[in-house]
């Protein structure tokens, strides 16, 4: 490491006082390049700022023109400047002119300057100016000159970073770090959504950037650096996550990270330029992602993230937070993440959210269900929208189109804002279909129903016209309470349910978790393949005090109505009876103390996993009704992990494989005479809901915001041309229905 320098630190102190005085914009840049021309001993510092149409203008000089300020300008990638800019990397040449990238600009009167060196001034990996410094001779600066001027740059970074030179800026331009972003990702809940930018894991910034004591901030960055490596060494010895296999091959390569001198060296050099600890992090990270999201190699970028985790996990430790505290979220909250769980998003005050956006995400993942079911505009898959935007940034997110517009043009956010009027009137089409039968154009009536799982859906039942709840998922209450829920919580939860429900039927499902469905205060061991571990009634019937309690709670609460329950994940038929056998052995209890029971009980079980279709005359003997679980049942016939974004388009249900699957169900329940719902999320769409019908289904549960959609589609069929036109082609050599389908639809005006 080199030595301590008094140079940097003194300029570094300046610009501290700088930055607080009570001047404009313009004289605290002017003020700046002047201070840092002085220290370094440069006949010109100059400050170039990006704007958000990819040109570098001349901010503030000391040396060259006055007059080319705010006139002079350079493209991205055009001269040295634009060089700097789009490369990210700063360059040190002792005779500018003879670089192959040199560009003249008459009007600067920079010619008669020789020795040139210019950094990327940089925040979150993103170029948002470049910071020079030239003189006549010909030199080569010194590395610590070098290191000097990148330091200076974090400053400036934050100056350009808050609203201060949005003033200097010409009108009808913005900075670069402020222009409209247009991303396309994958729609995942159909909606629209306008609001701001609320970041799941907010970022921490670094507001001490100039240390008072450089030997105290090494001495600091130390004892972090060794609580970092302590803590991934804990993460690498515990026995419940760590066995031989994928995730410990991660791990080790975390390791290798934090204990990679280089990186720690680097940000140590940072202090001794008169950074503090947590600055010296942030420039050394800064400089690492800009490197890095500039490389091709996909395997250099995934790495990133472990880099930025590492450098996330230093900052905290160093400013002493163990946690994000908690802020009110706005009213329009668009919540912006790389991904997240199903109780993550439950956290949220639902009546501010207005949508989701996710770096990954995938259709049939539990928080797209959750997202769905509680009506949120929700696109996935969006690559580098992290980077992007800020908390409080305009964003709008189109849960049809999978697009998501930050900081939107005025003609654009218009232009949406009409769009969700239109929404909404069209809504308003189809709540007038609410009281109307859910009967085809031939006269087949069609029960729909709605998945739900909080209070605060029951009231959406009655107001899309539902038949009632084909799925009430009894795990969300699990994973919205900070303990497990006692019995009379889960009473009082099941009585509101059929209570809000009145004569319409209920089903609920017996508690599904496991997967991604975690529950905080329930241990259990981490498992390679969690959506084929220990979950739903696997977990049940190994803890049976838990399906106990809930079974118990679920007879008082039906008491003198109709129960209906049914068992997830059922994998062969002696779940289903060890299943029965509990419910059985509660009633018997209930009886025996003199408490009101239910009028019926009906049993169910739900078809997910593929060997069930080859015990169904077996289950059917045995059940009350059946519920094909679609969205597990196609992540298993396909072997394809449904959260896994990148899988996401490899598999299509409307194909004849999966579709000679779930016409097997219907074709051996109606033989044995036993109902069957279908309540994934293929229910939820008018195409695949279409194709449902037109194998046999006459019973489908959805969201509730589908409900509207899906009437108009089969009040616009004519189910009996359907059926002979799309049974025979489940015979046929088909890679997928899914264009033949729309076809069929468009040829005899079905309502898709």
């Amino acid at each position: 490491m080199r030595g301590s320098i008094g140079g940097p630190r003194v300029m570094l102190r300046r610009l501290r006082e700088l930055m607080a005085e009570p001047v404009n914009a313009q004289e605290r840049l002017d003020k700046i390049v002047m201070t840092i021309a002085s220290n370094m001993v440069a006949e010109v510092c100059s400050v170039y700022v990006l704007r958000g149409d990819s040109r570098l203008e001349l901010f503030a000089t000391e040396g060259l023109k006055r007059e080319a300020v705010h006139h002079s300008s350079l493209e991205l990638g055009e001269g040295l400047v634009g060089t700097i800019a789009a490369q990210a990397a700063p360059l040190n040449l002792p005779d500018a002119q003879q670089h192959p990238a040199f560009a003249y600009l008459p009007e600067t009167g920079e010619e008669i300057y020789h020795s040139f060196l210019g950094v990327p001034i940089l925040r979150g990996g993103q170029t948002l100016g470049v910071l020079v410094v030239q003189n006549r001779t010909h030199r080569t600066y010194p590395e610590e000159e070098v290191e000097a001027l990148q330091t200076t740059a974090m400053v400036l970074a934050e100056m350009i970073a808050g609203d201060e030179l949005d003033s200097l800026v010409t009108p009808g331009e913005n900075l670069a770090l402020r222009r409209p972003q247009h991303l396309a990702g994958r729609a995942l809940t159909e909606g629209l959504g306008l609001g701001h930018a609320v970041l799941h894991e907010p970022r921490l910034v670094v507001t001490s950037l100039i240390a008072e004591d450089v030997h105290t901030e090494l001495a600091r960055l130390e004892t972090a650096l060794d609580s970092l490596r302590t803590s991934v060494e804990d993460l690498l010895t515990r026995s419940d996550i760590m066995r031989a296999g994928e995730h410990r091959e991660v791990l080790e390569a975390y390791k290798m990270f934090a204990y990679d001198r280089g990186w720690a060296e680097r940000i140590r050099e940072a202090v001794v330029s008169g950074l503090t600890a947590e600055a010296a992090v942030e420039r050394v990270q800064n400089d690492t992602r800009a490197r890095m999201l500039r490389q091709p190699d996909p395997y250099l970028r995934d790495r990133l993230h472990d880099l930025d985790d590492l450098a996330n996990r230093l900052l905290r430790l160093l400013v002493g937070w163990d946690h994000l505290e908690d802020e009110e979220l706005p009213r329009d909250a668009i919540i912006v993440a790389r991904n997240m769980g199903p109780a993550e998003l439950l956290d949220y005050d639902r009546e501010r959210l207005r949508g989701l956006v996710l770096e990954e995400g995938a259709p049939t993942s539990h928080v797209t269900i959750v997202a769905r079911a509680l009506g949120i505009a929700m696109v996935g898959q969006v690559d580098g929208v992290l980077d992007l935007v800020n908390t409080g940034d305009a964003i709008i997110v189109d849960g049809v189109s999978g697009e998501v517009h930050v900081r939107p043009p005025a003609d654009i956010e218009a232009a949406y804002v009409e769009k969700v009027r239109f929404r909404a009137r069209r809504q308003e089409q189809y709540h007038q279909l609410k009281d109307k039968p859910a009967v085809t154009r031939d006269g087949q009536p069609i029960n729909l129903m709605v998945n739900a799982g909080l209070l605060v859906d029951l009231p959406h039942v009655k107001e899309a016209g539902a038949a009632g709840i084909g799925l009430f998922r009894t795990e969300l209450q699990f994973m919205v309470a900070a303990t497990f829920p006692r019995m009379r919580e889960q009473l009082q939860l099941y009585r509101a349910v059929l209570d809000a429900a009145g004569d319409l039927d209920v089903t609920f499902r017996s508690l599904d978790v496991g997967g991604d469905k975690v529950l905080p205060y329930l241990r259990s061991a981490q498992e390679e393949n969690p959506a084929l571990g220990w979950r739903a009634i696997r977990m049940a019937l190994d803890r049976p005090g838990l399906l106990r309690t809930q079974i118990r709670a679920l007879l008082h609460a039906a008491a003198g109505r109709e129960l209906r329950l049914m068992f997830p994940m059922i994998t062969e038929v002696g779940e289903f009876d060890r299943a029965r056998a509990l419910v059985e052995r509660e009633r018997r209890h209930l009886q025996r103390h003199g408490y009101a029971l239910p009028d019926t009980v009906k049993l169910g079980a739900m078809v997910e996993v593929p060997s069930l279709l080859w015990q169904l005359e077996e289950m059917v003997a045995r059940v009350d009704f059946l519920s094909v679980g679609s969205n597990d049942l196609m992540q298993f016939l396909f072997a394809v992990d449904r959260a896994n974004a990148k899988l996401a388009d490899r598999f299509d249900p409307l194909s004849p494989a999966p579709l000679r699957a779930l016409r097997k169900v219907i074709e051996v329940a109606h033989s044995g005479g036993v109902p069957v719902t279908l309540c994934g999320e293929l229910a939820g769409s008018p195409l695949t809901a279409m194709a449902l019908l037109g194998i046999g289904y006459r019973s489908i549960s959805m969201a509730p915001a589908a409900i509207g959609p899906v009437k108009a589609m089969l009040m616009s069929l004519d189910l009996g041309t359907l059926e002979r036109w799309l049974l025979p082609q489940l015979n046929l050599p088909h890679d997928g229905l899914r264009k033949e389908l729309t076809g069929f639809a468009q040829k005899h005006d079905v309502q898709i």
